[in-house]
């Protein structure tokens, strides 16, 4: 993953709601917009812009049954991240230790 996909995302997730977003449709997957709206306690709109941003992200991933839009996450893209974070911090360790 490159840095500039690595900023996105950390970004995207540093905004407290939509980290609380990511976390409700993690924990409970396919929720709708509806089910995120009582869950969060925010506007609709809220929730759909926030569902655009993780959406772009590759974070979530929307699917329309019959007239509701539910949202999922997406595992690899976290996977990923989390190993490109991994090896952000092993770089870090040995610049550090050749330095001693």
């Amino acid at each position: 993953m490159d840095t500039k996909r690595i900023e996105k995302i950390s970004k995207d997730l540093a905004d407290e709601t939509r980290l609380r977003i990511f976390q409700a449709i993690a924990t409970q997957e396919n929720l709708t917009c509806g089910e995120l709206v009582n869950l969060r306690g925010v506007t609709p709109a809220t929730i759909s812009h926030h569902l655009k941003i993780l959406t772009e992200a590759e974070l979530i991933e929307c699917h329309k049954e019959g007239q509701f839009v539910h949202s999922r996450t997406i595992p690899a893209t976290i996977a990923e991240y989390s190993k490109s974070l991994a090896r952000i911090s092993k770089s870090g360790r040995v610049a550090r230790d050749r330095k001693r």
